[in-house]
């Protein structure tokens, strides 16, 4: 009994125990979800407000922070177009100051205080720097306090080219004013150029972002623009009065000289406004990449040089030339060394992304590449412009085209007796230049002596007969193409034209359009195009895409992208055509090239335009040397400059022996073998052994 009892006494004190923790447990979860509901309430009613203000408070933006461009060198490492690094004191206005609003005037006495303390430390620490006035400092131009050029925590940029002094003591004051603004010194760069003007259209110019993101001629910014307005990636989002590649190198390649924005990702206020104190995230701007040309600057000095002196010479004779354009590409690469469109003028007029007025009526005729498209002169209803007729510089392409056409063959003759006429009705006929009676010649003697009555009577006329009046102009323009004459070069340059094909007008006969495109006079021509032609003759058919640039580098040296040798075209004609035609660029000049110590092959070309009611003589001359292991190839225009061997082939010579200095035409480059005197200036070796 005793036993059992004490079993039952457990069993009561068990479920006594059991009941007392079961109580405790939902007395516990009673408490916590008490404590829950009353927090959840505390949270809703009484600190929802104040929570859900700082939460808004918290709103952050992103301001972008301009990478520094990358530059634009020489072949030999020159820098053409560069980055100057400067210090640049931004202001942040941490209050409305608006003068549209009573808020903003109950504001502003603060802030002019604190603006003429600025101005009272512009003038201690660099007194004889810019002094802008209270005004100014206040514009829209400055701290735009209407915020029409900015949003309100936008920073405004207040100074340039900060003084060691005025670094130093904005980068420990930049919390001097708390609670009206704010100061930051950041570094930025300047555009510079070469001052010595190289290559300038080829090089290019900048703008302003705002300037050009709506501009039909600019879909790489426009595209860019459009992106932007929908969110894009803030590392390459573009502030409006961000300077951006306008022509030439620094438009086609701004993807890679731009670099990357920075930015710095600030809280802001309810009101716009720039949150003193809040958090701020950095990250650094990426610099721009460096492109690295194939114009050597010693070479397309050299030729800038012997162009403008030239132009001096021919006007003795010619008082309206005043331009020249030149382009020397070598014959194994497509590389072009040279490039220039003469005259031309100080890029650093457009180093800011912007031009006065005064400083663009002075370059409005000398800023566009005439190299690469039609450029007016000074006064182009009196002057002829840079694409002009090829004139005599097509005959080895239209010998070739007879050859290849089976109109005759290398050893066919021609009685040449000076004039042809284009049917029983042509009394005055066609003459060759001077009216000159050649006599007996061959297909050769036909481009070495320069014979239009030759081209039109077994090439233009010849070709008319064989295809007929509806398809002969497809087949020459078939063939000028084949040659580059028509099409875009492929040149790495944006703006190139393709020239004027005026035998596609059939305005005139086929029969004319056709004499006159058999000698040169229908067809004009880009300086590029006729470089490129050249070196097609050079190589024997290989239509080699131009590069102006060779590689493009990262701030660590590291090549990011190469620009090989690309053949755009190739025209496959018998061995002996090239033959024939590569003997017979064989022009006589006058003392030009006397004492040039290679081979070379040459065509001379005189074209005719009319202008000022006369007909004018345009100078071209194309070559390339040396003749039979081709290094370089060289095309000059010089418009209303007379006989193509009087006015363009000097020129020429000059870009050559340019070369010939600093690579070599052999492959050894004469500079290498050049002695110096104990000054370091060169020994004249031509002048040794002379009589003093």
């Amino acid at each position: 009994m005793k036993v059992q009892d004490k079993d039952r006494e457990n069993e009561v004190r068990r479920q006594r125990s059991f009941g007392l923790r079961l109580n405790l447990f939902f007395f516990s979860v009673f408490v916590i979800f008490s404590v829950i509901i009353v927090r959840t309430a505390m949270l809703q009613f009484v600190e929802g407000p104040e929570l859900k203000q700082e939460a808004v408070s918290r709103v952050t933006r992103d301001i972008p922070m301009q990478p520094i461009r990358g530059n634009i060198l020489s072949a030999e490492g020159v820098p053409i177009a560069y980055s100057k690094p400067t210090q640049t004191l931004y202001a942040t206005p941490l209050k409305n100051y608006a003068n549209n609003n009573e808020k903003g005037l109950q504001n502003r006495p603060e802030l002019k205080k604190a603006v003429n303390e600025i101005l009272a430390k512009f003038k201690e620490l660099n007194p004889s720097g810019e002094q802008p006035t209270l005004e100014e400092m206040l514009s829209r131009d400055r701290l735009d306090l209407e915020n029409i050029k900015h949003y309100g925590y936008t920073p405004r940029k207040i100074r340039t080219d900060l003084t060691e002094p005025e670094i130093a003591y904005f980068k420990e004051h930049k919390n001097e004013f708390k609670g009206i603004l704010t100061l930051d010194v950041v570094e930025e760069a300047t555009r510079e150029y070469d001052t010595d003007s190289v290559a300038v259209q080829t090089v290019g110019y900048l703008s302003k972002f705002k300037s050009v993101r709506e501009n039909k001629n600019f879909p790489f910014y426009q595209k860019i623009y459009k992106e932007q307005a929908s969110g894009a990636d803030p590392t390459v989002q573009y502030q409006e009065d961000e300077i951006v590649g306008y022509y030439g190198l620094e438009q086609q390649y701004q993807e890679y000289l731009r670099g990357k924005n920075g930015y710095k990702r600030i809280e802001i206020t309810p009101q716009s406004m720039a949150k003193e104190g809040g958090t701020e995230e950095i990250v650094a701007p990426k610099k721009g990449n460096d492109v690295w040309m194939n114009i050597n600057k010693s070479i397309q000095t050299e030729t800038e040089k012997a162009i403008a002196e030239q132009i001096q010479v021919l006007r003795r004779d010619h008082p309206y030339v005043s331009t020249g354009f030149a382009v020397a590409m070598e014959v194994d690469t497509g590389n072009v060394v040279a490039m220039a469109s003469m005259p031309d003028f100080d890029a650093n007029k457009y180093k800011t992304g912007s031009i006065s007025g005064e400083d663009f009526n002075e370059i409005e005729n000398l800023y566009i590449n005439g190299t690469i498209r039609a450029k007016a002169p000074d006064d182009e209803r009196n002057k002829a412009e840079s694409v002009v007729y090829m004139g005599s510089t097509i005959k080895p392409l239209s010998v070739l085209i007879g050859l290849q056409e089976g109109l005759f063959t290398p050893s066919d003759g021609y009685m040449d007796v000076g004039n042809t006429k284009l049917g029983e009705f042509d009394k005055k006929g066609i003459s060759n230049a001077g009216r000159h009676y050649l006599g007996w010649i061959g297909p050769r003697q036909a481009i070495e002596k320069s014979s239009n009555t030759f081209m039109i009577d077994m090439v233009g006329k010849k070709l008319l007969n064989k295809y007929g009046s509806a398809k002969v102009i497809d087949v020459w323009d078939k063939h000028m193409k084949e040659f580059g004459l028509g099409v875009e070069t492929g040149v790495d340059i944006p703006g190139e034209q393709v020239g004027l094909t005026d035998y596609t007008n059939d305005d005139e006969s086929t029969l004319t359009r056709m004499a006159y495109a058999s000698f040169g006079q229908q067809g004009k021509y880009t300086t590029m195009q006729l470089a490129q032609f050249t070196v097609m003759l050079a190589n024997r058919g290989e239509r080699l895409e131009p590069h102006l640039v060779k590689k493009i580098t990262n701030q660590n040296g590291k090549t990011v992208k190469e620009f090989p040798r690309k053949v755009l075209d190739k025209v496959e004609f018998n061995s002996d055509y090239w033959d024939l035609v590569q003997k017979g660029m064989n022009t006589k000049l006058e003392k030009t090239f006397d004492d040039f110590p290679y081979d070379y092959a040459r065509k001379t070309g005189t074209s005719t335009q009319w202008i000022r009611n006369q007909n004018i003589d345009n100078g071209v001359f194309i070559a390339y040397a040396p003749r039979d292991n081709p290094k370089l190839a060289v095309a000059v225009v010089v418009p209303e400059g007379g006989f193509g061997s009087q006015s363009a082939a000097p020129i020429a010579r000059k870009i050559f022996d340019a070369y010939d200095y600093e690579y070599g035409l052999d492959g050894v480059a004469k500079k290498t073998q050049q002695q110096f005197n104990e000054d370091g200036t060169p020994i004249d070796t031509a002048a040794e052994g002379q009589n003093p």
